[in-house]
């Protein structure tokens, strides 16, 4: 039996981690800062990941892979990526240790002092454009569309599971183009899908906009973002697409000839996501009881419990759950018949529930009788009797109304934790009472950005795109603003 699970309302950070226990995402690490990821976990970014590296693929590009190790010199030649990362950094300095000469324990060997510290990977920005400096001559070498699934390590003073760890999973894409336009359109088409992945698979509503300088990736000229909202009122960036510009093309003296036998800088983007895609999915669906999950995402879309007291009964309740597996998957829904001895049916159905399975369906020797299931689905806790004929059609289409039942939900959250304010007394009210995204006019200036997110602790979270020019006041300094930015406290 899986532990209590804390209210949401009693404790939420606590809340959130026995979620992540109980459901078996993820364990701490003897590594502080680092976390097993556990067969759930793992199973559910694998998940994400096929998806999104079909999502990839469809739109031209291709996987590659890069080393962990970046040369000290590499992050030095980009001022503003040092500067972002440099208190990040774990960085290789010896080869090989040795015993002390008091033979109490291991030391670095001041033999094998590198010659150059290696950087463990914390982003590739560098590394890959050092190579595409030898990979790019000609605008024939162009465009160069490039992902990899890695992982990456920042050296983080504050940790929690999946959402800020040390050493995280994720992709990284790094692209390569002979014109500003042609980035600029690769940089706003991954946003796009994110965005897709985002709410037709996760389920969860995002909003899209840039970054303001202070907020924006190191060594990027513009980062774009689509940022979510959780169940406790605190945003969660959720995935970043940066135009870089020509900076790393200049930092690395990566140039091509163009068209007409002049030299140019290439113009680049890279974007992301990680592992925090996770936590994001966890804070935006689950509940009291555990996990939810949106079906689009699971792995196991359907669990089977045979019940049966008698032998005799349970040949036919197994033939029967086993028939209706078989059916389920011959329509493409993932299903199991958990057939595990010795776990009364209470455990499992607890067990599953708190692992978030979409649906569950039970068969007994009545249903057995009456061509019948018990479906119970896992968003709304609602039980049905089900006929078997015609299960399948049945099952899609409940799984579907959870998809969307889980979207839906998530946007009505977001739009009653959605609020315009105009002075910065409502402002700092509506944080404290009732928190989520906070829509008010700011000038522009770093000084005010930087006073509100000292005195709120909440941050410009994006400019929106697209949206209407709105005249305003900046609710501090005053001064004209020509539209609302969206503040929130965040992960």
């Amino acid at each position: 039996m899986a532990d209590v699970i804390t209210a949401r309302a009693d404790d939420y950070s606590q809340w959130y981690l026995d979620v992540v226990r109980n459901a078996k995402l993820a364990d701490y690490s003897p590594v502080r800062g680092c976390m097993i990821i556990r067969p759930n976990g793992v199973a559910l970014w694998e998940h994400m990941q096929r998806v999104l590296d079909g999502k990839f693929k469809d739109t031209g590009h291709e996987n590659a892979y890069f080393p962990l190790f970046i040369p000290q010199s590499f992050l030095e030649r980009e001022a503003a990526h040092v500067e972002g990362f440099a208190k990040e950094c774990a960085v290789v300095t010896h080869s090989r240790l040795k015993s002390s000469e008091n033979g109490e324990g291991l030391v670095p060997d001041p033999d094998s002092r590198l010659e150059e510290n290696l950087i463990v990977r914390p982003t590739s920005e560098t590394i890959i454009w050092d190579t595409y400096s030898r990979w790019i001559q000609s605008w024939r070498d162009l465009p160069i569309l490039i992902n990899q699934w890695a992982n990456v390590v920042r050296w983080e003073m504050r940790t929690r599971m999946f959402l800020r760890t040390m050493e995280f999973l994720w992709q990284e894409g790094h692209t390569a183009h002979a014109t500003k336009n042609e980035a600029i359109e690769e940089t706003l088409k991954i946003l796009d899908v994110y965005t897709s992945f985002a709410e037709d698979f996760m389920a969860v509503p995002v909003l899209r906009g840039v970054k303001t300088v202070s907020e924006r990736f190191a060594g990027a000229v513009d980062t774009y973002c689509i940022e979510a909202l959780m169940q406790d009122g605190k945003a969660l960036q959720a995935g970043t697409s940066h135009f870089l510009g020509q900076n790393f093309a200049r930092a690395f003296n990566c140039q091509f000839q163009n068209k007409e036998n002049e030299l140019e800088y290439v113009w680049s983007t890279s974007w992301g996501v990680s592992t925090r895609l996770i936590g994001a999915l966890i804070m935006t669906h689950s509940d009291d009881q555990g996990l939810v999950l949106p079906p689009r995402l699971a792995s196991l879309q359907v669990v089977i419990i045979p019940i049966y007291r008698k032998d005799a009964d349970r040949v036919a309740v197994l033939d029967t759950a086993g028939r209706i597996s078989s059916s389920l998957k011959d329509a493409g829904v993932s299903a199991r018949v958990d057939t595990r001895e010795g776990f009364r049916p209470g455990w499992k159905f607890n067990e599953y529930e708190v692992q978030g399975i979409p649906i569950r369906l039970a068969v007994g020797p009545r249903d057995v009788q009456n061509g019948t299931v018990e479906m119970a689905r896992r968003d709304t806790g609602e039980k049905t009797i089900v006929p078997q004929d015609g299960l399948a059609v049945a099952i899609s289409d409940t799984l579907e109304a959870i998809q969307q039942n889980l979207f839906d939900r998530a946007c009505r959250h977001r739009e009653t934790h959605s609020t315009h304010v105009d002075t910065y007394e409502e402002f700092k009210a509506v944080l404290d009472e009732k928190g989520g995204f906070v829509y008010a006019h700011w000038d522009g200036s770093a000084e005010s950005e930087a006073r509100i997110k000292e005195e709120s602790k909440a941050t410009i979270r994006c400019i929106p795109l697209n949206q209407e020019a709105e005249d305003g006041m900046d609710m501090i300094t005053g001064r004209a603003s020509k539209g609302r930015v969206v503040f929130a406290r965040a992960y």
